[in-house]
């Protein structure tokens, strides 16, 4: 019995310094990325407008329109900054910057309004419960169908250009969670019965036989079939581009939140697997900007490693225990990375940016080695999910 009593005793010494590690870690990044987002704060002309997203050559702030496809994660930050510090001021600048990008709930150009307004206004109503919110999201879950295309099945991403008609890129399964949303909001089951043909789709033709995906897939709209498997941001055709790999992981483990199939969450778990086991795969556990990159020494994706943490965090609620523990370790090492000096900037640089080192296209030469505004917010969420697990 003594025996008994003492293991007792170890086992919960031993939990509750897990706890307060977890919470250590968030509390100290959390009051770091306060401080850097109060200075970027005070280099804007007219914040609540002025909507960052990565830095110039020159070290000055790269802001973008509306209609850019990154234009809801500044408010997402705000959010989640709200969120984790209690500071009514973030709550307040999100609501604003909301407001600044409203209109997107009319746009039918690209597929990208999901990540738009769901990080910003779905954040925003999750904390809140404002009253005018649900219509936005409802609304943009309307634009967006407006680009599905049903005899092949799936909702187009980009617009038709070259020899591609209809472009579907791995990334979209990111914009699904608004579909899920508006369906829970208003109960029409047609946005969830199109996100469910799209996860099926890309399930069944994106995927390679050792987990890894492909970037774009062509669709033939009046056979359904598939015409392409490319890359546009990928080091190659065959390669394992890593954001695009994260994009896989957290956007089939949504699905599974939303529809119960375990099939999108073994997916999901195959994926991750892929990338945890790859020979290139740092020690430090942020991936290269691609998996098969040629170059001596590739630039990293610290925007691939916090997608990855965030959706490991999530994942970790739905498997067995060991596998559980397994998968919030490795969360874990990736946020403590990324909470290092080597990707966490310096209180004053980086344009105010949490996180250096993300990599928007390579092959573009487009935003190279650079902070970015998506990093930040999967980085924040990644601490969000990393403190509930703790307070559990």
């Amino acid at each position: 019995m003594k025996t008994l009593r003492v293991a007792l005793a170890m086992t919960l010494a031993i939990g509750m310094t897990a706890m307060a590690s977890a919470r250590s870690i968030v509390d100290i990044n959390v009051d770091k990325a306060e401080k850097q987002m109060e200075y970027m704060i005070s280099t804007l002309k007219n914040p609540g407008v002025d909507n960052p997203v990565s830095v110039k050559n020159d070290g000055t702030l790269r802001l973008m329109r509306p209609d850019d496809w990154r234009s809801g994660f500044f408010a997402g930050s705000l959010w989640y900054l709200y969120e984790l510090s209690g500071h009514e001021k973030w709550r307040t600048l999100a609501e604003k910057y909301d407001t600044s990008i409203e209109e997107v709930k009319n746009l039918t150009s690209h597929h990208d309004v999901g990540f738009m307004i769901g990080s910003s206004f779905g954040n925003g109503y999750r904390l809140t419960d404002n009253a005018s919110y649900p219509a936005v999201i409802v609304q943009t879950a309307r634009s967006l169908c407006t680009r599905f295309r049903a005899k092949a099945g799936v909702i187009q991403s980009w617009n038709s250009f070259k020899q591609w008609k209809c472009p579907v890129i791995i990334d979209n399964m990111m914009n699904l969670e608004l579909l899920f949303e508006a369906t829970r909001l208003s109960g029409d089951y047609r946005y969830y019965n199109i996100a469910i043909s799209h996860i099926e789709h890309t399930l069944a033709n994106h995927f390679r036989a050792d987990g890894s995906c492909y970037h774009v897939l062509n669709y033939d709209t009046s056979t359904g079939a598939v015409t392409a498997k490319v890359t546009a941001q990928g080091y190659a055709d065959e390669s394992a581009w890593s954001r695009g790999q994260a994009w896989a992981i957290y956007g089939f483990t949504m699905a599974y939140r939303y529809s119960g199939d375990i099939r999108y969450l073994n997916q999901a778990r195959k994926t991750f697997e892929f990338m945890r086991n790859h020979p290139n795969m740092p020690n430090d556990h942020v991936p290269l900007w691609d998996m098969d990159a040629p170059e001596a020494n590739p630039e990293r994706d610290a925007s691939a490693g916090a997608i990855i943490a965030s959706a490991l965090l999530e994942m970790a609620k739905y498997v067995p225990v060991s596998e559980s523990k397994s998968y919030r370790k490795y969360a874990r090492s990736i946020v403590e990375s990324l909470s290092s000096a080597d990707f966490l900037a310096q209180e004053g640089s980086n344009g105010g940016f949490l996180l250096m080192h993300s990599v928007g296209s390579k092959p573009a030469n487009s935003e190279v080695d650079v902070p970015l505004n998506y990093a930040d917010y999967y980085y924040l969420e990644a601490l969000k999910r990393l403190r509930d697990w703790g307070e559990k």
